[in-house]
């Protein structure tokens, strides 16, 4: 379905085209029209399946449709996001898509100079593009006014539950008006997500774009099994040999992240970490020269990717895979978008193999592995305990209070074999990988919608 088809304004349709676009993606075909007729919605829908602009293009124009002319700007419309980097990217959104619109926007978020903020919003806002906690700081400080709040946009919702956002989201709902069109978009639909909409939606409208908790179709997966101690050789090697150009390469840590970036950048592969212990500006610079290929490998924490958009990224690499499985799909769905294949490369050591295990599960599949010769597993390594602390940057990536995140519990949990079990090197000697996979090279993921337009 083109843009022109779903009731969309000269103006924007003007800026789409601008844009490149002219087809609608599933969820911005089934989200534009509900949204139009004012309905709240409830949407499932990964990142990359073009969600930012389902819900940016109609909320525009809804707020052309009931503009009343006023002396000064009150905030009309909140979009909440877990992360700065997402924050960012939705703002860049908004003003691309109204560019043509006399709206005025504001992102809050922190890590940067309030008093900043603080001059944009004394000139007045239309709408407000924010993470939780510093939104909060400046309710608390008298410069923004929520209470006349017309659309309320909760993005990635089941990343600001994980990230501990609840109690800030429930703050900041309680002072806007209870009349008003509330949209919320979530890679999952778990309980706590399905609480959330009992809560703050209205008789809403649920759409889904990609079954729950599944992978995107162009991307091929693959699972190198590697020791632990020589997963960074491995990645060098495999870098240079088919030299990839762009890679996001993912941590548990944030000194993991560190210590990995100035790793690579010694072995000739410049190679820059992002997460939630560097400043923003520093976050921003490294993610800027990472799309503009200045910089070849980006390491990073779960939470610190979050609203890393970048339409062909061709490499996403788990340097160590995620405790939670969920993290996995959120982390392989950075690449193959916008209509491109991506690859997903797994290095996984013994420690990890429960960790495989609950992801292929998810996944309803195994993930294939490939030996890659000179690297094979030493049999006689023994598995050891995968602690949870660190847990990919905490809560404070996003500009919220709290510290730690659902990673961080602090107890160690041991993998499947830890103690004295040990592999079945003589298996993965004869191509039976004690991994689970059958073959040499990466299958597809299935079951996933593909991806296209901007996340």
């Amino acid at each position: 379905m083109l843009f022109n088809e779903l009731g969309l304004s000269a103006e924007l349709l003007r800026a789409i085209d601008e844009q490149g676009y002219s087809e609608a993606t599933p969820i911005q075909q089934q989200a534009i029209p509900l949204v139009l007729a004012g309905h709240d919605v409830l949407a499932g829908a990964q990142t990359g399946t073009g969600k930012t602009a389902g819900f940016t293009l109609p909320l525009l124009m809804r707020l052309a449709e009931n503009h009343v002319e006023s002396r000064r700007r009150k905030i009309r419309a909140l979009i909440l996001t877990p992360t700065r980097e997402l924050a960012a990217q939705v703002a860049e959104s908004v003003a691309d898509y109204g560019r043509y619109m006399d709206f005025r926007s504001v992102v809050i978020f922190g890590g940067v100079n309030i008093n900043t903020q603080k001059d944009k919003l004394s000139r007045g806002a239309d709408i407000i593009i924010a993470t939780p906690g510093r939104l909060l700081d400046h309710v608390s400080q008298g410069t923004i006014d929520l209470s006349a709040v017309e659309i309320l946009v909760l993005d990635e919702a089941d990343r600001m539950l994980d990230m501990g956002f609840i109690h800030d989201i429930r703050k900041v709902v309680r002072l806007m008006p209870k009349q008003r069109q509330t949209l919320l978009f979530s890679a999952t639909f778990s309980t706590e997500i399905k609480g959330l909409a009992k809560d703050f939606l209205r008789d809403a409208r649920e759409i889904h774009v990609t079954p729950e908790n599944t992978t995107a179709e162009r991307v091929s997966q693959k699972v190198w099994p590697v020791d632990k101690a020589r997963k960074r050789e491995l990645l060098s090697h495999r870098i240079g040999v088919e030299n990839w150009g762009q890679v996001l390469v993912f941590m548990r840590t944030k000194h993991g992240a560190n210590k990995l970036a100035e790793q690579l950048s010694k072995d000739g592969i410049k190679s820059a970490a992002i997460h939630g212990n560097k400043s923003q500006s520093a976050r921003t610079r490294a993610l800027a020269e990472f799309k503009a290929g200045q910089t070849r490998v980006l390491v990073a924490t779960d939470i610190a990717a979050r609203g890393i958009d970048i339409d062909r990224l061709p490499h996403v690499v788990n340097f160590e895979l995620p405790h939670v499985p969920e993290d996995y799909v959120h982390r392989i769905g950075r690449t193959a978008r916008a209509g491109e294949d991506g690859h997903a490369v797994s290095l996984v050591c013994v420690d990890e193999l429960k960790l495989l295990r609950d992801i292929e599960k998810l996944l309803g599949e195994k993930i294939q592995q490939e030996i890659i010769p000179g690297y094979e597993i030493d049999p006689r390594i023994a598995a050891e305990p995968i602690t949870r602390g660190g847990g990919g940057g905490g809560r404070r990536s996003g500009g919220g209070r709290s510290s730690g995140s659902r990673n961080d519990s602090g107890k160690p949990k041991a993998a499947s074999g830890a103690g004295k079990k040990r592999f079945n090197h003589g298996a993965a000697a004869a191509g039976k990988s004690p991994y689970g996979g059958k073959g040499k090279s990466g299958g597809r993921a299935g079951g996933g919608n593909r991806s296209a337009g901007r996340g």
